[in-house]
């Protein structure tokens, strides 16, 4: 390679004053420029109210979308501290707002426990906002300082006078970082319901003042965490009569756990520090996994229910079913990463287990019919997981889960390299042969489906592994499943679902998801699912032809050349299109359009696939109801 400049020296090295930093990188602070790091300024600043309220200082917040976008986080706190600061000359409150690793969290005495723990929260959302306007109510005045793109552009005035305390923070992101720039009302309820939640007797408002949507919900739980496990096994039927819940305090943390068992095959646990949901897990969850086992398995033991020759019940015969909240809460968390999803204090997990196995034994033999009840559970879920190990002994001595023999109607690809390989799980015979014909053979691999897979959420897996569209698609992934499943052995790196445009295949498409999100949710976790947008109308005029994929592009390409002696085809089939048709509209991947799926919130996406796919029919009823306004093309 060329060299491109010989003279690296001191002056070649550039160091980002300020904010300066924030703008050049903002990935590094709030994770995307997209959706995702455009909620999360909200939540930086709604986290630095939560943590008046941890200290005892705030009883209301109240969050605002407005016209054009724009957001306003309002606490009845503290407020920032309006004095000067003799090092900085400066205010405290344009410390705070322009600083990075400057605030109270860094001062003990301010806050015992804070959820935004690097001190960059304000500051990087000023950094990232085309304008923000603070207002602080202290000491009987209203102050007020406005800011553009980080920097003030006045000072911190008196502007009024009050009788409150607290602060007021508004602001606009900044279109010259953001790809997107609206919010979604939905997307915000979620994570301040959670945090309500999570320190009860919080109250939460989330309001949506822009043309068009006023909406308006307050979230106030003085359960707490207890209502957190109703909320999340609405859509399951109850096997244990009420939520288990305990809390403890010490100088190592502040516990808490609440936890009830379903008839559901799945596990849901919810882990959160400091307010922070460590979808990782970490020492907290492990404390609290083994101190269950092991109580239930010594209860067990002593009333004779499992017998001196019988093995122990495994973490994952007691756990299914089971929902749990773990919330502790410390004064020095450490997290690994910098996403902050895994809690790596070692002292929690000692006393987690302590405190855990403690409670859980009281509880137990203080309800004897409840102990019963969560007992045979698991052992119901062990006699399962034998028959399963069986199952899957069976399926691989006929090379189906471990050999290299591929399933029948699989066409693969000819590449070895999984990061380039895409395969496409296709509805039906007719739409996997216009897909085999259109593909290139080189990256993408098709394997057509014929009717409706299992539903996994009313299936254990041992009815699971005795399906052949299921084993067929779990030895054409290569990762195995549950305990099994290994990222690394992924054949490809996209997964893509290819279904129908009307209800069927809508419902296929949520039964696959079901099965992804219960048994091999790391491919969701490292982003190798997607669902291909098949257009949804072919338009013929002159010779000519256009594929659109929504009822707006039809409409926009109508103005554009006339409704007049044209032709136009609804789909509602892939097996509509032929081979090239279906290459050029939904697989060459220059011109298609692919959904990647996420999980945002787990707990939201396990309410949704219990309330859509469990046995429960009214709450199934009650969001078909709620949601019906939302549907855009229905299939009649």
């Amino acid at each position: 390679m060329a060299k491109q400049n010989s003279n690296y020296d001191a002056s070649k090295i550039k160091v980002l004053e300020g904010l300066e930093a924030v703008r050049k990188r903002p990935g590094m602070y709030i994770g995307s420029t997209g959706e995702k790091g455009l909620h999360h300024l909200v939540y930086e600043i709604v986290d630095n109210s939560v943590d008046e309220a941890l200290a005892g200082f705030c009883k209301n917040i109240v969050v605002t979308i407005g016209e054009g976008d724009t957001i306003t986080v309002e606490d009845d706190g503290r407020g920032i501290p309006t004095g000067m600061n003799e090092k900085y000359k400066k205010s405290a409150v344009e410390i705070a707002l322009t600083m990075l690793h400057a605030g109270g969290k860094f001062d003990s005495g301010t806050y015992k426990v804070s959820g935004g723990l690097h001190g960059v929260g304000v500051s990087v959302v000023n950094a990232l906002s085309e304008h923000l306007t603070v207002n602080v109510y202290q000491n009987g005045q209203v102050y007020e300082q406005k800011y553009e793109r980080g920097k003030p552009i006045t000072g911190l005035e008196v502007v009024g006078k009050t009788k409150r305390t607290g602060t007021t923070v508004f602001f606009k992101p900044d279109g010259e970082i953001f790809s997107e720039l609206v919010f979604n009302y939905d997307t915000l309820k979620h994570r301040i319901r959670e945090l309500a939640f999570l320190n009860k007797g919080l109250n939460i408002t989330l309001k949506d003042t822009r043309e068009g949507k006023d909406q308006e919900e307050s979230f106030h739980y003085e359960g707490g965490i207890i209502e957190f496990v109703d909320y999340a096994n609405r859509g399951k039927e109850k096997l244990t009569p009420e939520v288990i819940y305990f809390e403890k305090e010490s100088d190592v943390c502040m516990l808490e756990v609440a936890m009830q068992f379903s008839t559901s095959y799945s596990e849901s646990i919810y882990s959160f520090a400091n307010n922070i949901n460590t979808v990782e897990g970490g020492m907290h969850v492990n404390g609290f996994k083994t101190a269950l086992t092991r109580s239930i398995n010594a209860y067990a033991r002593k009333y004779n229910i499992l017998k001196d020759n019988e093995e122990n019940l495994s973490g994952d015969d007691i756990r299914e079913g089971l929902c749990v909240v773990i919330s502790v809460k410390l004064a020095d968390p450490e997290f690994e990463g910098q996403t902050k999803t895994k809690l790596g204090n070692p002292e929690v997990r000692g006393y987690v287990d302590t405190t855990v196995g403690d409670n859980i034994s009281s509880y137990l033999e203080e309800h004897p019919p409840v102990a019963k009840i969560i007992v045979e559970k698991a052992l119901t879920a062990q006699r399962a997981r034998k028959a399963a190990r069986k199952a899957k002994d069976l399926v691989r001595r006929k090379s189906v889960l471990e050999s290299t023999a591929l399933p029948g109607k699989l066409a693969d690809c000819r590449e070895k390299d999984p990061s380039k390989c895409e395969i496409y799980i296709v509805e039906g015979d007719s739409a996997g042969g216009s897909a085999k014909l259109g593909r290139n053979s080189k990256t993408q691999a098709i394997l057509p489906l014929r009717g409706k897979i299992l539903n996994v959420e009313k299936a254990r897996l041992d009815r699971i592994l005795n399906t052949d569209t299921i084993r067929s698609m779990i030895t054409a992934f290569g990762t195995g499943i549950s305990e099994e499943f290994n990222i690394e052995k992924a054949r490809y790196h996209k997964i893509v679902i290819m279904t129908d445009a009307d209800v069927d295949g809508a419902h296929i498409r949520t039964l696959l998801l079901t099965f992804f999100y219960r048994y091999m949710r790391g491919l969701i976790d490292a982003g190798y699912v997607y669902i291909a947008q098949p257009p949804l109308y072919k338009l013929e005029k002159q010779k000519k032809v256009w594929y659109l994929y929504s009822d707006e592009q039809l409409e926009e390409k109508l103005q554009e050349i006339g409704r007049d002696k044209i032709g136009l085809q609804r789909y509602k089939g892939l097996g509509e299109m032929n081979g090239e048709q279906l290459w050029d509209t939904t697989m060459n991947p220059e011109n298609r359009t692919l959904l990647q799926v996420s999980i945002d919130d787990a707990a939201y996406a396990d309410e949704i696939f219990s309330i859509l796919m469990g046995d429960q029919v009214q709450p199934r009823k009650d969001f078909i109801t709620e949601n019906a306004r939302k549907v855009q093309n229905l299939d009649i």
